[in-house]
């Protein structure tokens, strides 16, 4: 082995520090570097892998010299010294000290290094199975003595970073390394305590998740194996349970994707030299070797990075990229802080298509991300005119060497479907490289693999499987027949034809459903013309959607859609409609968990088409969108959110969740019309218990939506409480007054509210006026009622029919559930459930026959026997007759009696 240079003199402060969720290996090296640099800061950049944290920091920690970042002046930091790492994304906020002029940096790492990587006066870097083998190299070389505790931790990273010597990427050199460090006294028990870890109850159900969710891939010959899973938490341990994967499958090549809270991880293994999984990641933004890599990805769907994650792997597995590339210079950028007015000027005035967007770090102009005239002005489209272009810029990109060929920039340009490509050496950008300085030189060249760019589409179209026995143990015989009737016709036509959405969903969550929605891949007007034809059905079609509703003679409905991709004219507008594919038309959908398809052709009827994980979310209980501008371009998706919730008991995925927030901040809602709001509104409280799912707009700011005053507390929570209990206390009398169940729930929500406020709502909502009548003046009506009986009960059960008898069921119910006196409540349900019921059991013809002349005396005698009865006076028919005559006789003499007092006066 050649000597390696020796540390300079110490000429100020040094640190020593690592990647963050530093493992063994890093722990083990800063160790060794420490011994190397007496006198240095020993400096985690983050958080440690929690073996680590329960095994050094608890037990080793008296062995380092450890500091903490704050208590440091970054800016008198004169020597950097790195391990196991050279990337600067990956030492936090240490990154900082990278910008100090008089820095001294030292690399000690084992990774392969890639363009933009940190290089240092001292760099000592091979190709080992981990960076511990070279310490203990020039440990070794310098004659250093090591005690058995420092051996031992030495060897431990030695351990772990080669699986025991197990993985493809073990050399003789660590061989030697690890027998060196037992020859000074490292202890193997210790080392395989931690290494030989024992697989816990818990974590066999999480392997057990991503052996369930694995899907095999040939991808240009070779298999791949992708494992997506999601969790609403942290598993420190996952890349532990991949590994573990590999052995028990005896896999090849490993992609395991997971959701966990707000970003997406991703852990790689390959036993084979033909998928180098450390390029691939890179390419995603993380990291590794070619045969173990990881990645951290923040603001992406699981959609969107298994998209492009796919389209990665047609383009890299296939042999090595090797060709020469042009660059323009000098690169046209973009401040982050710059609108996006602004940059489409900048577009505008140099003719061009893209910016690489850049911040200002120590007078230098540090890139962050880029942006395309596409993005710009679809942004505009939806009048965010004056956001910064930072806040939508794209921070996921690749560059190249300015020695890079021109095979590599052919790949990163359409593979990545970047528009421009930077230039750079280490951090300084030299230049881009334009589609339109590739397409000139792509003349010569043969594009290696033209159906890259769509590789997703077609990989992930093989996450099929037939459940035609599943639906005929869950649908009735009359909708699977339908079902195949309509295949039938479909393929007649040269039509694909899908039963999609919430149907489907419901089928695999064990809930009825038979609102039926047909996805034809062709003209669905057209199908369901055709269909009406054949079956006798009649249909209602809306040319500008592309859509139909058949309608059988029982009144049992269908919906009829073509496939189409939803693209929008401003936020919160309605879509506009164009054809495309069952997957696009899929993709413009909300949620996931809404994204699944049956095909209903003859040959494939009854194979479930799952593009993007919705069976994962179902059964993780999770609620996610497909892209990240999903309610920038339908707001009213995030009440659909809420409502599917709790509908469901499942969570909001906590990207979703950001996203609401950033859609509330944006105040897109601001753009629904009241119909809109109000349609999303109204399905809400029409849920058999919308309580919880009202709580939950409440904590995202959502009731402002209805209007700012109304607020979520512990007394409007009650109110809700006693309205769902009434209306539950309703629905088991089984009584046929219909009720409008949504009204008394709003009746609720604006209880605090003036009338004037009131109006407010109701004009906001758009409601129609006998709504408005409703809400304001009726209920008004109704509260003014209820004090009344709060400070006095009638006293009499016909004094408390005449007091509720003028409103309509809602309200009486609305009424019961806002009062507080228990009296006044139980008054309330003794006049529903009983004296509203009650009425005269002779009429007009009963009176006649009494000798009574017809008028205005009748209404006088019915409404005195329904006064009587009310308070219990009469029963029976016979009990009203006598009444009535006595009423008749009474009134007569009363008369005669009147007519003598005036004739004596």
């Amino acid at each position: 082995m050649p000597a390696t240079p020796s540390p300079s003199p110490d000429a100020g402060l040094t640190i020593i520090t690592t990647h963050v969720n530093a493992d063994f290996d890093a722990m083990a090296s800063m160790l060794a570097a420490q011994k190397l640099y007496p006198g240095a800061m020993v400096v985690f950049p983050g958080s440690q892998e929690k073996n680590l944290r329960n095994f050094f920091i608890q037990s080793m920690v008296y062995m380092y010299n450890l500091a903490e970042i704050k208590d440091i002046d970054l800016q008198q930091v004169k020597r950097l010294v790195l391990v196991d790492t050279r990337k600067a994304e990956r030492i936090g906020v240490l990154a900082g000290v990278l910008h100090n002029p008089e820095l001294e940096i030292h690399v000690y790492d084992h990774h392969p290094i890639k363009e933009g990587d940190i290089t240092g006066v001292v760099d000592v870097h091979r190709v080992t199975g981990a960076t511990a083998t070279l310490m203990t190299e020039i440990l070794r070389q310098r004659k250093m003595p090591l005690n058995a505790e420092e051996a031992t931790i030495i060897c431990l990273g030695i351990y772990e970073d080669t699986g025991a010597f197990t993985f493809s990427s073990t050399t003789a050199e660590d061989l030697r390394a690890a027998a060196y460090l037992v020859s000074q006294g490292a202890n193997i028990n210790v080392i395989a305590n931690l290494i030989a870890r024992e697989i816990s109850p818990t974590q066999i159900g999480y392997l057990n998740d991503l052996i369930q969710a694995a899907t095999r891939y040939m991808i240009n010959g070779i298999e791949i194996v992708v494992s997506t899973v999601t969790y609403d938490h942290y598993l420190p341990d996952f890349a532990f349970l991949v590994h573990k994967m590999v052995k028990m499958e005896e896999l090849n090549a490993i992609f395991a994707i997971a959701q966990m809270e707000s970003k997406v991880y991703i852990v790689a293994r390959s036993r084979t030299e033909s998928v180098d999984v450390g390029e691939i990641l890179t390419a995603l933004g993380g990291g590794g070797h070619p045969s173990a890599a990881a990645a951290t990805i923040r603001g992406q769907t699981l959609a969107q990075v298994e998209q492009a994650l796919f389209r990665e792997l047609h383009r890299q597995i296939v042999g090595m990229r090797q060709a020469r590339h042009l660059m323009s210079s000098p690169p046209i950028t973009a401040d982050a802080a710059v609108t996006c007015v602004e940059a489409n000027n900048l577009l505008t005035r140099y003719n061009i298509n893209a910016l690489l967007v850049t911040i200002q770090k120590q007078r230098r102009s540090e890139l962050v991300g880029y942006i395309t005239r596409q993005v710009i002005e679809k942004i505009i489209y939806h009048h965010l005119g004056d956001v910064p272009i930072g806040d939508y810029m794209s921070t996921e990109w690749v560059t190249v060497d300015p020695d890079a060929d021109l095979s590599e920039v052919q790949e990163k340009i359409i593979g990545h479907k970047q528009r421009i490509l930077p230039v750079m050496r280490g951090k300084e950008i030299l230049g881009v490289i334009s589609r339109t300085d590739l397409l000139t030189m792509l003349v010569q060249s043969q594009t290696r693999d033209k159906d890259a760019g769509d590789a997703f589409r077609r990989s992930a179209s093989r996450r099929t499987r037939n459940i035609t026995h599943f639906m005929q143990e869950r649908l009735s015989t009359r909708v699977l027949d339908i079902l195949r009737d309509m295949g039938r016709v479909a393929e007649s036509l040269g039509y694909g034809a899908y039963v999609v959405g919430g149907f489907v969903r419901d089928l695999f969550l064990y809930r009825p459903n038979e609102d039926i929605d047909i996805v034809i891949e062709g003209d669905g007007i057209a199908f369901a013309k055709a269909y009406a034809l054949e079956f006798g059905t009649r249909i209602h079609t809306h040319k500008a959607f592309g859509t139909a509703v058949v309608i059988y003679p029982d009144g049992f409905k269908i919906d009829v859609a073509t496939a189409r991709l939803e693209y929008y004219r401003s936020p919160a507008a309605l879509p506009d409609v164009e054809m495309s594919s069952i997957k696009l038309d899929l993709f413009r959908r909300d949620f996931t968990i809404n994204t699944l398809a049956i095909q209903l052709i003859p040959d494939k009827f009854g194979r479930l088409l799952d593009f993007f994980s919705a069976q994962k979310d179902i059964k993780d209980k999770a609620i996610r969108v497909l892209h990240n501008l999903s309610f920038v371009e339908d707001p009213t998706r995030v009440f659909r959110a809420l409502r599917f919730e709790q509908r469901f008991g499942f969570t909001i995925g906590k990207l979703t969740a950001a996203l609401i927030d950033n859609a509330v901040k944006m105040d897109f809602f601001k753009r629904l019309s009241g119909r809109r709001v109000f349609t999303e509104i109204r399905l809400i409280l029409e849920e058999d218990n919308p309580v919880p799912a009202i709580v939950r707009m409440g904590d995202f700011d959502l009731l402002k939506v209805i209007h700012p005053t109304i607020v979520i507390n512990k007394a409007l929570i009650a109110l809700l409480e006693e309205v769902r209990g009434v209306i539950a206390w309703h629905d088991l009398l089984f009584v046929e007054t219909p009720c409008m169940r949504w009204t008394v729930y709003l009746m609720g929500l604006i209880h605090a509210n003036d009338m004037a406020t009131c109006h407010e709502i109701c004009r906001r909502l758009e409601l129609a006026t006998r709504y408005e009548a409703l809400f304001c003046q009726e209920r008004a009506a109704a509260d003014h009622c209820l004090q009344q009986m709060e400070h006095r009960l009638p006293a009499s059960a016909g004094a408390l029919y005449h007091r509720l008898h003028p409103f309509r069921a809602e309200l009486i119910l609305y009424m019961m559930a806002a009062t507080r006196v228990k009296a006044v409540k139980k008054a309330i349900s003794k006049y529903y459930t009983e004296l509203r019921k009650i009425e005269p059991l002779i009429g007009g013809n009963e009176l006649i026959a009494l000798g009574l002349t017809p008028g205005p005396l009748f209404r006088q005698i019915l409404d005195a026997i329904l006064d009587a009865k009310l308070n219990g006076a009469l029963a029976t028919r016979e009990d009203e007759i006598q009444f009535a005559r006595r009423w008749a006789a009474d009134a007569a003499a009363t008369a005669s009696q009147n007519t003598d007092d005036k004739q004596m006066s």
